[in-house]
């Protein structure tokens, strides 16, 4: 092909570059900057000082200090958490109960997303709105209604007492059950509202054509409707499994002293020890636990996309 037919490409504007550069300024600041602070203060020493942690940056004492206190950092703060059993008990532990929890979240929320997706037209910005509107009600509080709900003197108890179905209270609260009961109903609506989008955009005629060819409506649902609502199931297991591994008002109101969470364990180093370099090695773990799989997630889903065309 001869020079004078090849298209240049056009030039981009500034508010193109400007429009691509905002996702990325939005990572830096909001999510790559805090990560580097914490991880800083994680391969520091505790000292009694403001703040509570050495070294610190002081660009007054010249650029030589500042260079001079990189020597100062170590990771003896991830060995320590590699040898006390507390910590990754603690990540076993709270992976174990966001796993459970997503799973029962999914098993609640699947059939609600369902029917409002299969609802009369009319009816869906109701059940919208009442899917929403416990948001409109403070976390704590809704949390805190649990305690009275499953309390040994509580609501359940006094509601399975005069139906003669139990004898004699049932211990729910300080249980894990309490816990999973708070991180289902707290995070049901972020599985339920993207798994919504997805069912509400299924083709119904791919339902109608399987009817129309003897499919039986269960093999159709299982054959049809789930694989193509994976991407909605995906996404809202991973609202759900995420916040629900670094919870600590859950289980420290409901799940008692004996709940391990790394969410309480975080909390009491920061706020109790007052051991900030301790703390902040624990959540950069953490993040790392939590990003790890879903870039390799994006990553998968990017080369199947690719090699569908």
């Amino acid at each position: 092909m001869s020079e004078e037919h090849v298209v240049a490409p056009p030039k981009r504007s500034l508010g193109g570059w400007l429009l691509i550069a905002a996702p990325y300024l939005w990572l830096l600041i909001f999510f790559l900057a805090p990560f580097l602070i914490v991880f800083k203060i994680s391969l520091s020493q505790v000292a009694i000082a403001i703040p509570p942690y050495t070294p610190t940056f002081d660009l007054a004492e010249g650029w030589q200090a500042f260079w001079d206190s990189f020597s100062d950092f170590s990771f003896e703060n991830y060995l320590w958490l590699t040898e006390d059993a507390l910590y990754w008990k603690s990540y076993v532990s709270s992976v174990v109960i966001a796993g459970i929890s997503t799973i029962l979240t999914l098993l609640i929320g699947y059939p609600i997303a369902y029917g409002m997706a299969r609802s009369p037209q009319s009816w869906r910005p109701t059940l919208l709105m009442l899917v929403i509107l416990p948001f409109w009600t403070s976390f704590l509080i809704r949390v805190y209604a649990w305690i009275g709900i499953l309390k040994n003197e509580g609501l359940l108890n006094q509601l399975l007492l005069s139906l003669g179905l139990i004898s004699e209270p049932l211990t729910i609260l300080n249980t894990n059950i309490a816990v999973y009961v708070g991180i289902v109903y707290s995070y049901l609506p972020f599985l339920v509202l993207p798994l919504y989008a997805s069912l509400e955009r299924l083709d119904g005629s791919l339902l109608e054509a399987a009817e129309d060819l003897g499919c039986p409506p269960w093999k159709a649902f299982w054959k049809i409707t789930v694989p193509l609502s994976l991407p909605g199931v995906i996404a809202g297991c991973f609202l759900v499994f995420i916040p629900a591994v670094g919870e600590f008002v859950i289980p420290d109101l409901l799940g008692g002293s004996d709940t391990l969470m790394i969410g309480k364990t975080l909390w009491s180093e920061f706020f109790n020890n007052r051991d900030w370099p301790v703390s902040s090695a624990v959540a950069v773990i953490l993040l790392l636990i939590l990003v790890i799989p879903i870039v390799l997630f994006q990553n998968q889903q990017q080369k199947m996309s690719e090699k569908n065309g």
